[in-house]
């Protein structure tokens, strides 16, 4: 069982995110925006990050490059549905260190098959039971 933090202002989202992964076994915890994300991440190691890119306050990007500087090993799978910008956005999240990126709407499988790919390399995952240090 891995642990997913999803990090999306809309709480339908978040919702829905979390009843996928929780029936695929995984234990999930929420943030609504960038700047709770990075107080979660401080809290507790995470194996996955999801995390939504157009948020009011701290947006994905901004909490992505935060990321980096604090943890470079965590695996994060950006997502959007901004509209027209969004492929661009999506590639710069890339760039700033995104393992994986979707498109919203995904699906089921899409999302669930992401995570599995990602899972296996994530150093959390690796060391099951294990903290990071504060």
């Amino acid at each position: 069982m891995a642990s997913i933090l999803v990090v999306d202002d809309e709480k339908l989202v978040r919702d829905l995110l979390r009843r996928l992964l929780e029936l695929a076994g995984h234990q999930v915890c929420e943030a609504a925006d960038g700047e709770e994300a990075l107080v979660r991440l401080e809290a507790q190691p995470f194996d996955l990050m999801i995390l939504d890119l157009f948020m009011p306050g701290q947006d994905g990007l901004e909490t992505l490059m935060a990321l980096r500087r604090q943890n470079k090993h965590l695996a994060v799978i950006a997502i959007s549905g901004g509209g027209s910008s969004q492929c661009d956005l999506l590639r710069v999240a890339e760039k700033f260190g995104a393992a994986r990126v979707l498109s919203k709407p995904f699906g089921r499988d899409e999302l669930l098959q992401t995570v599995r790919a990602l899972l296996p390399a994530s150093p959390a995952a690796a060391a099951v039971g294990q903290r990071e240090p504060a």
